[in-house]
């Protein structure tokens, strides 16, 4: 039976549709060679000595692994060279990071987390990594800056992430549906095993970290109180509660099999609208499961129309399933 590549893939879209520019397709396949290296880094583990603390901090103060310094750097390099990119910016990384004078400079923008779920990494659980494209402005002529990043994520023109668990799936998404592709070790090559993903209206399951309970708004208490209520609350259904503490890993169950993912915002920091990055973790993830019919909002508004004032701005995140994402907004507003 004959299989798609990932490269094939992308060459019948730019074909089929002509919605997938040659240079955004050159994009993407530059981010799956790197997170193919950053695979092998991951399964690596403590065979190459890159696990444990990097002995440094990112620029929201969090320690660094040493895999977390790894894969940004991996994106860095891969990506500066191609001449597909005006500039990058990272949840590592306090300033956006343009492509070095002397390189060719392309029309697009790439925002990233190298490592969600870093974490998980000691343990040997599921992390991955995720990516959203932007246009940059055409009257840019220099380094472009930290406003020219400041779109809201209606403006995606592409957006993935890649999870490395018991198999590497690079999932994608440029508007027209959500593809995924797993990696086949043998040939190196990324293939689409999951065409058009697409998420149940409604569930059984639900993701949320338990122990926050007692920082959260009512509404989401409410809604947290109905779903371990089960077939005797108001719901009259019974749920089953996941929670990994890896974004990628939670979504990419929600996609598979349905669900709903909460990360709301709590009392102990009434200053933030939330713990997750909008630019970095909640915008792709929202294009993304949006395109697989679901539902994506901070519990007021829709993610991808919420205007960024920074490029490190924090968000609520409530994503999946439209049923039970629709019911917890309703209980907010």
């Amino acid at each position: 039976m004959s299989r798609t590549s990932l490269s094939r893939f992308l060459i019948e879209q730019q074909r089929k549709a002509g919605t997938l520019p040659p240079d955004l397709r050159h994009l993407i396949e530059t981010v799956a060679r790197a997170c193919k290296a950053i695979s092998h880094s991951v399964n690596k583990g403590a065979l190459a000595g890159i696990l444990g603390e990097a002995g440094t901090g990112n620029v929201q103060g969090e320690a660094q692994k040493k895999l977390d310094v790894i894969a940004n750097d991996v994106l860095l390099e891969a990506n500066e060279w191609g001449g597909n990119l005006a500039a990058m910016a990272s949840e590592e990384m306090e300033l956006p990071y343009s492509i070095p004078d002397g390189l060719p400079r392309g029309r697009y923008l790439m925002l990233f987390d190298p490592l969600d779920g870093s974490s998980n990494i000691d343990v040997n659980i599921s992390v991955g990594t995720i990516f959203s494209v932007l246009e940059c402005d055409e009257s840019v002529t220099g380094h472009p800056t930290e406003a020219d990043f400041l779109q809201p994520g209606t403006r995606q023109v592409a957006a993935g992430y890649t999870v490395y668990g018991p198999q590497t799936m690079l999932v994608l998404t440029f508007g027209n549906g959500v593809y995924g592709f797993t990696l086949d070790r043998e040939n190196g090559s990324f293939v689409l095993t999951h065409p058009e993903m697409k998420i149940p209206e409604s569930t059984g399951e639900f993701a949320i970290n338990m122990s926050n309970m007692r920082h959260w708004e009512a509404p989401v208490q409410r809604y947290v109180g109905e779903l371990l209520a089960g077939k005797t609350g108001p719901l009259a259904k019974d749920y089953n509660m996941r929670w990994v503490a890896s974004m990628v890993a939670e979504v990419h169950r929600i996609l598979v099999r349905g669900g709903v993912f909460m990360y709301p915002k709590d009392a102990r920091n009434p200053a933030k609208p939330g713990k997750l990055r909008l630019m970095y973790e909640g915008n792709p993830m929202a294009f993304i499961v949006e395109q697989a019919g679901g539902m994506a909002t901070n519990g007021h508004q829709r993610i991808l129309d919420i205007q960024p004032a920074a490029l490190h701005e924090r968000v609520a995140v409530f994503l999946g399933s439209k049923e039970e994402v629709a019911r917890v907004t309703a209980y907010h507003n």
